[in-house]
């Protein structure tokens, strides 16, 4: 077996590395739940039996693979150390850190001011930001608290929890009217976060204040669990509509970037669809 996701072998590759690394990866498929035996990892990872052993052994004697049984019903599993080493690799990665750089990038990209947030009592709490020297600029504050309603960076957290959990939350702070365009009813807004789940970034258009649009997406870890989302904000004047699911999918990009710098594994059958959400004919509830 070849790890789909490694590079093209570099100058400097060690294969005897790339094979470990190979078995690993063969026993961390969730198919391989029951472990698999020194024939198996051979044939799954396309080297001989003699290697695969010798392999096993030495990924064994670092705690990286254990193994149980004996003779043909020996089976080896991932080892525990991996989740020592996993602990301290978590410990190591600054969410700030990994996010400033794809911040930068999509102001740039987008003409927008950038945002990092995390949750916090089902608010979302402004951690870092990238501004833009412009002529009109935005209040965006520093640990400014964000409405978990109304704001890009609050419904993209939302949609990130349970239900029930994003319904405990609405049931707790309420859904007060900002403006014209906030969702105020429960039952449309509930909805409405299972739309954004769907295409995977929230849209705040005029909700939070007028003239003002936030498009942001949820970032996570490498336990799936929503770590914060990322959001741009900019003025609405002279927006095309059809601009906005091209901003989202730039956002919803960049979240992902991030997240898979925390570890996050990507599921290719939990997609999302490219077709924004509206709710429009919702407004005024």
């Amino acid at each position: 077996m070849t790890n789909s996701a490694a590079p093209e072998e570099p100058k400097y590759w060690v294969k005897s590395v790339a094979r470990a690394a190979d078995i690993l990866e063969a026993l961390a498929a969730p198919s391989q739940g029951n472990g698999l035996s020194v024939t198996e990892v051979g044939q799954v990872c396309s080297i001989s039996k003699s290697a695969a052993f010798g392999m096993l052994q030495t990924l064994r004697a670092y705690g990286l693979v254990s193994d149980d049984g004996e003779g043909m019903n020996r089976r080896y599993r991932l080892g525990m150390s991996l989740a020592r080493l996993g602990d301290r690799a978590r410990s190591q990665v600054s969410l700030r850190g990994v996010a400033h750089p794809v911040l930068r990038e999509l102001s740039r990209a987008t003409g927008m001011a950038s945002r990092l947030a995390v949750p916090e009592d089902g608010h979302a709490v402004v951690v870092d930001q990238v501004e833009l020297d412009q002529r009109v600029r935005l209040d965006l504050r520093m640990g400014q608290r964000e409405l978990p309603h109304c704001t890009g960076l609050g419904k993209a957290l939302l949609s990130a929890v349970p239900q029930g959990e994003a319904a405990s939350i609405v049931e707790r702070f309420g859904l007060p009217r900002r403006t014209s365009r906030t969702i105020t009813d429960p039952a449309t807004f509930l909805s409405h976060l299972r739309d954004i789940a769907r295409v995977g970034y929230a849209l705040d258009d005029e909700e939070d204040a007028e003239g003002i649009i936030c498009i942001g997406a949820p970032v996570f870890d490498d336990r799936s669990v929503c770590a914060g989302a990322v959001s741009i904000t900019g003025l609405k004047t002279g927006l095309p509509a059809w601009r906005y699911q091209e901003l989202g999918g730039q956002v919803r990009d960049s979240a992902r970037r991030i997240s898979v710098s925390l570890g996050w594994v990507d599921d290719p059958e939990d997609g999302v669809s490219d077709t924004p959400t509206s709710h429009s004919d919702e407004i005024g509830s």
